[in-house]
């Protein structure tokens, strides 16, 4: 069973509450308060086989399909909910079509809380402008990123598996450097590695400021930091690809067409609104790009340094997953970084599609991972 958050709100089958709403204790609605409340799990998910892949981050269902949920908000608000406590959740051998990836992505945000204009994300890069198709029917969609080897060997012009730079510099969360970014990240494998290899690992940011000693929370905390990401400009004038510049999956996603970068600035630690718990939200890759505000320059580099040995250096934060066919891992870029392993020969391809959240923010009332399930054990 999910892990519970203190201080939440009910819902009944028949009706979801939005996310910052609660009820008094005669059933009539509080006023909201600044921030959301962390969200309830209601248990809906437990009769299904599961089991936690490390006691900090993942958790596995062998056996469930989520086709066969896709149509019940109260299991698909529960799998949100387990999702953004454990980090990431997988799937094995999954029948559901792309669009029900789609449809999935979307509820899984909605039904948590996103803001009604948040939808789905469109990569700038990876996006039907450069014509790739995403079925054997040629069908095109924007809100569909294909994740292939041989289209990054195209990218790139280089060859995976011949690196010689260090691959712990892959980690990152996704599309950080956008005013709003991604909530959650759908990733079906419908190409398995042709040969060993592919792995993806993920990190929890959750345990990663759980790692910062209380002086130094309380500092990181006043402080922003902008993310910023150049690559996709370089990228599109080597290659003659053309970028979507927005909207990205939010009306405020947008990018000036005479801008170097893609870039925004967000709080240093985020509180994620369905656990309520803090985490270290630096995005790794994004930041390194960026700059943390109001440091020195030295002070700068020593702190992104530091971050990224928080995530990197830590094994026992991680969890590592080797896919199968059909294969899927759902995971919370709020409060997760991740990194794809690029030991292998052969093809490997997937589809990945990303649901839009809300704008970063720390609430100041927020608490720890390890504070909240420490509090229930006593509790209990």
């Amino acid at each position: 069973m999910a892990p519970p958050s203190a201080d939440v709100d009910t819902v009944t089958s028949q009706n979801v509450l939005p996310i910052h709403e609660k009820l008094t204790g005669n059933g009539k609605k509080a006023i909201p308060s600044q921030f959301p409340a962390p969200l309830k799990y209601l248990g809906s998910l437990d009769s299904f086989e599961h089991f936690d892949v490390t006691g900090v981050i993942g958790r596995e269902f062998p056996k469930l399909q989520l086709s066969q949920i896709l149509d019940d908000d109260i299991k698909i608000r529960d799998l949100a909910i387990t999702v953004s406590q454990r980090g990431v959740v997988f799937f094995r051998n999954q029948d559901i079509t792309n669009q029900g990836l789609k449809k999935l992505a979307l509820k899984l945000a909605h039904l948590s809380g996103a803001p009604k204009e948040s939808g789905l994300y469109r990569h700038p890069l990876s996006n039907y402008k450069q014509t790739y198709a995403i079925d054997e029917e040629g069908a095109q969609d924007d809100e569909i990123s294909l994740i292939s080897s041989e289209q990054r060997r195209g990218w790139w012009r280089d060859k995976v598996g011949h690196t010689k730079v260090l691959a712990s510099g892959g980690w990152h969360s996704d599309f950080t450097f956008e005013h709003y970014p991604t909530a959650y990240g759908v990733f079906k494998v419908v190409g398995a590695p042709e040969d060993v290899g592919g792995d993806t690992l993920w990190a929890s940011a959750y345990e990663a400021y759980d790692r910062i000693s209380p002086v130094l929370q309380k500092t990181f905390e006043s402080l922003t930091a902008v993310h910023r990401n150049p690559g996709f400009h370089s990228q599109a004038k080597k290659g003659g690809f053309e970028l979507v510049q927005g909207p990205r999956g939010h009306p405020e996603n947008i990018t000036d067409k005479d801008a170097d970068a893609y870039e925004a600035v967000h709080p240093l630690i985020r509180t994620n609104p369905v656990t309520g718990w803090k985490g270290l939200f630096t995005g790794v890759n994004s930041l390194q790009a960026g700059h943390i505000n109001d440091v020195t320059e030295r002070e700068n580099e020593i702190l992104k340094d530091y971050f990224k040995q928080l995530f990197i250096e830590n094994h026992d934060l991680q969890v590592r997953v080797r896919w199968g066919q059909d294969d899927i891992a759902i995971w919370d870029d709020r409060s997760v970084v991740h990194v794809a392993t690029n030991d292998y020969f052969g093809k490997r391809t997937a589809y990945r599609v990303s649901s839009v959240g809300e704008k970063p923010y720390l609430d100041p009332k927020s608490t720890s991972r390890r504070e909240a399930l420490d509090s229930i054990s006593t509790v209990v």
